[in-house]
């Protein structure tokens, strides 16, 4: 089994050529693959986990998901900040941050795109699609 870092697939509508840029040029919308043999939704992906194929094509995401889990980290940050697994309407996991206060974030909780790209630290930032009904203690 191989470990891919690369990019590469299908080039979306104005991206170079077979390079894929996890944010849509307009900042607004997350870009992810999926797999023309099997369906399988990507993040970041050379080849597709499920099947192995290299045919992945390039699609928009709705920007809605479900937190998956989110860690609060307290270092290189000057404030305690979240960081979280996202699990998008499409099926694809990316890693963001939720925006609020980094102990009010939960499984569970349903997030909609916010940024695709936090301009200090690149990934993607999300906002609560619902207030959380939790008591503050």
């Amino acid at each position: 089994m191989y470990h891919h870092s690369g990019f590469a697939t299908r080039p979306a509508a104005g991206s170079p050529a077979g390079v894929l840029e996890p944010h849509s040029p307009d900042g607004d919308t997350i870009l992810f693959q999926r797999c023309t043999w099997c369906g399988t939704s990507m993040y970041h992906r050379l080849l597709c986990p499920v099947c192995q194929g290299g045919d992945l094509r390039t699609e928009r995401s709705e920007g809605t998901g479900t937190v998956r889990h989110s860690t609060v980290v307290h270092r290189n940050t000057p404030a305690a900040r979240n960081v979280s697994l996202i699990e998008m309407t499409e099926g694809f996991v990316v890693r963001g941050r939720v925006i609020g206060h980094p102990l009010g974030i939960h499984s569970g909780d349903r997030v909609r795109l916010s940024t695709a790209k936090d301009p200090v630290r690149g990934e993607p930032v999300f906002q609560l699609l619902d207030e959380p009904y939790r008591a503050w203690h």
